[in-house]
């Protein structure tokens, strides 16, 4: 019987031709996304599911999909996807990473000459009848500081444009290598000197922890007086009341926005200003864009279906029905060996190299790798899947190594994962025992023995008589529960570790007190 796919959002008709070529048998409901209720009833009846973003796939949805195999998001983002659910279901979450990249890099070229040129004003009055030319009075672009935070796949496309454009372009990227700014023709810079030197300030960043309002109160006061900011990005990444005042003292000569902390954006505290221009999430809103994403994700999920080819996962490596078995359990340990250092690096990466000794060297490393890197980039780069991590890691200048080899210690099998930047060289080891769990075994060369949990505390410290009551006690003291501790050091008074796994989030003020604990070197809050 030939596979049945839902799309349940409105997609390129040339997508839907895609399927029925391929043998897939294809039905076209683009309002029904839009009924979480109806969708449910019926979802059954499907092995994939297309969507844009009108689509929210939730637990009660996936709970009804009892044949769904593949959901394929035409774009980038999948919030609208519960993914821990549909992973538990065993739905494999496709996206379309790259379909819609040189049209948001247009779009905020665009939105930096409409800034510069004050062309939504300017034809707002000649269109009322008034010939305001001495009025509207713009800056060049040539030969002005261009500043951009974030230089990834969509922030190096507006980068080569502003090259061409003869401006100096400036970049903020912790994982844009020296030698990639090279051939980008973009002086790479840290955020303050940025923030100094700009006279146009662009973000192309994803919104995490790290990155919201990354331009604050406190860094719009750092930027040059006159700057203007251009936001295609995510909502989130500037303080928007913040800009407001910026922009109504004149230290901020104007701002272009496309996104929004709140959308729909019915109001907003940048709407009503002359020297503001916004549009509505425009930025992958081309004919070519939503042609490029919608023909992809029919091509993903077809190849999918008919042949069990995965790519552009968000949620799984690109491997066969075959191999998942033995490889699940090594994924997810990789995956956790990366985020494990990727949470406590904070700095350029220059290499990764990642060892798989004994049996594990005998699966397919390339997906396990994958995993790894896609772990250890995730904190600063959310959109990030397992399939893409190997080329953003490349575009960044990361060189990646991996080397197999025979059991040589301990355990049966074990990935080894060393960060290397310009200030440390930092290693940490993981294993799978037979219960299936992996665990971490090692911590930049001291012997541990923990499992990964949901939230966990990571403390360096001298190795001295009485560390460990005096922590345990300060977090009985602040209502924080102990799971399990692990324990490890170098030797007697030497360099010592301490990974706990704890109920709950742990408050910013109780890793405070930690660091205040004599002795203490690091402690940092992580979680799985």
């Amino acid at each position: 019987m030939a596979p049945r796919v839902l799309i349940s959002d409105k997609l390129s008709p040339a997508a839907i031709q895609i399927f029925k070529d391929r043998g897939v048998e294809v039905d076209f409901q683009p309002d029904l996304g839009k009924d979480k209720d109806k969708l449910a009833a019926i979802i059954g009846d499907y092995d994939g599911l297309a969507i844009r973003s009108a689509t929210k796939v939730t637990p009660k949805i996936l709970e009804q999909a009892r044949r769904l195999k593949v959901i394929g998001r035409a774009g980038i983002g999948v919030d609208n996807v519960d993914l821990p659910a549909a992973t538990a279901k065993g739905v494999i979450v496709m996206n379309t990473p790259f379909g819609n990249s040189i049209t948001t890099a247009e779009h905020a070229i665009a939105m930096m000459f409409a800034l510069a040129r004050e062309i939504p004003a300017a034809d707002a009055s000649t269109q009322a009848g008034k010939w305001e030319k001495n009025r509207f009075m713009g800056v060049e672009v040539t030969g002005k500081t261009l500043g951009i935070i974030g230089c990834g796949n969509i922030g190096s496309i507006v980068a080569e444009r502003g090259v061409g454009l003869k401006m100096k372009v400036i970049a903020f990227d912790p994982f844009l290598s020296p030698e990639r700014a090279l051939d980008l023709g973009v002086e790479k810079v840290e955020l303050d000197d940025l923030l100094a030197r700009a006279d146009f300030i662009t973000l192309h960043t994803p919104l995490t922890e790290k990155t919201k309002n990354i331009l604050s109160a406190e860094n719009i006061a750092k930027t040059k007086k006159g700057v203007r900011i251009i936001n295609c990005a995510r909502g989130g990444l500037v303080d928007e009341a913040a800009l407001a005042a910026a922009l109504d003292s004149k230290h901020v000569a104007g701002a272009a926005f496309d996104v929004f902390t709140v959308e729909p954006a019915e109001t907003n505290p940048l709407f009503g200003r002359a020297n503001v221009v916004c549009t509505p999430h425009l930025g992958a809103a081309t004919t070519e864009a939503q042609e490029n994403v919608a023909l992809q994700v029919a091509e993903q999920m077809s190849d999918y279906l008919l042949s069990g080819a995965i790519s552009n996962a968000v949620n799984f490596p690109s491997i066969t029905a075959e191999e998942a078995p033995k490889l699940k359990p090594f994924i997810e340990l990789a995956e956790k060996l990366g985020s494990f250092a990727g949470q406590l690096t904070d700095t350029d990466i220059k290499t990764v190299r990642i060892t798989y000794e004994g049996a594990v060297a005998d699966l397919k490393v390339k997906a396990l790798t994958s995993a790894a890197i896609a772990g250890l980039l995730r904190p600063a780069l959310a959109d990030i899947n397992v399939v893409s991590a190997p080329s953003v890691a490349k575009e960044r200048g990361i060189v990646i190594e991996e080397t197999t080899r025979a059991a040589t210690g301990d355990y049966d099998s074990l990935i080894t994962l060393t960060v290397v930047t310009d200030k440390y060289e930092r290693s940490v080891s993981g294993t799978v025992f037979a219960d299936g769990h992996p665990r971490i075994v090692n911590i930049k060369g001291i012997k541990v023995d923990a499992e990964f949990a949901p939230a966990m505390i990571y403390v360096t410290n001298e190795d001295k008589p009485g560390f460990i009551g005096r922590f345990a006690g300060l977090l009985g003291d602040a209502g924080v529960n102990i799971a399990t501790f692990a324990l490890g050091r170098d030797h007697a008074g030497g360099d010592a570790i301490a990974l706990v796994a704890v109920d709950g989030k742990v408050p910013a003020e109780v890793l405070g007190k930690v660091l205040s604990l004599p002795h203490v070197k690091q402690a940092k809050a992580l979680g799985f």
